[in-house]
């Protein structure tokens, strides 16, 4: 691993690239906080495949892409005189050292959850007007529920076992069954969204992250629908021909080679 004078040097080096790529090269000069909005979303969801694939090469990389950005967006904000990198750095620094006094105060917790409620209050007493003020409103909808969730847990709006939660869930499975058998559209949306809401807040109860969950899922299915699709294709079928039982045969093999 490389030495701290090393980190500092290496993240220097970044800076001076970036003062000159910003300076000479014709698509960096014209980039502004606005255009490079969606791209930094775009690195963040690259980083998160990485993350759950476990590949810590492609992680690396993806860390650097992002810090590019953060960069990036430092350099703009210098140009503005709004803030530059030291700004950025030293702001993060102080609010982590506000938000641990159990760390670098005279506050003692006893475990995680008693960290994650000081966190949560400290945040009221900076003039926060709602614990939910933080979530934001871009996020997509499961993540956002999940940190929903962790928010209003962190002040003690929260269940006491996990028992309850899944009382909840199955509750609300209830009511979303009877609203399939007699209910519009809208009344079946309402009730499948508690369904959801419930068992994202189940997942939190058995420490699971539950969009990491569901991307495991998804590339699960993709891997064993891949399958499908090429051994049909050693058959000379294509899947619109075959039949439903002849899929689930080439299915349950494709389950044996995960």
């Amino acid at each position: 691993m490389n030495s701290r004078a090393q980190q500092l040097e290496a993240l220097d080096r970044l800076l001076t690239i970036m003062d000159e790529l910003r300076e000479q090269c014709p698509w960096d000069k014209k980039q502004t906080f606005e255009s490079l909005r969606h791209l930094t979303i775009e690195e963040t969801y690259e980083l998160s495949d990485a993350i759950i694939e476990r590949n810590l090469e492609e992680v690396k990389n993806e860390l650097g892409d992002l810090l590019l950005h953060l960069a990036f967006y430092s350099k703009l904000g210098s140009e503005e005189k709004a803030f530059d990198i030291a700004d950025v750095a030293n702001s993060i620094s102080e609010k982590l050292i506000h938000r641990h006094p159990h760390i670098y105060g005279d506050v003692t917790v006893q475990d995680e959850e008693e960290v994650k409620k000081n966190w949560e209050a400290l945040k009221l007493k900076e003039g926060k007007s709602s614990v939910l003020e933080g979530v934001p409103k871009g996020l997509p909808s499961l993540v956002k529920a999940q940190r929903i969730q962790d928010k209003v847990a962190g002040v003690g709006f929260d269940w006491e076992h996990p028992e309850q939660v899944w009382e909840k869930v199955q509750e609300e499975l209830a009511e979303l069954n009877a609203e399939v058998q007699n209910g519009t559209k809208e009344q079946i949306e309402s009730e499948f969204g508690d369904v959801l809401f419930s068992m994202i807040n189940y997942a939190r109860f058995l420490k699971i992250n539950p969009d990491t969950a569901l991307e495991r899922t998804n590339q699960k299915f993709t891997k064993r629908f891949h399958y499908l699709e090429k051994k049909a294709a050693t058959t000379g079928k294509k899947l619109h021909d075959m039949t439903l039982e002849e899929m689930d045969v080439i299915w349950e093999e494709s389950k044996r080679e995960d």
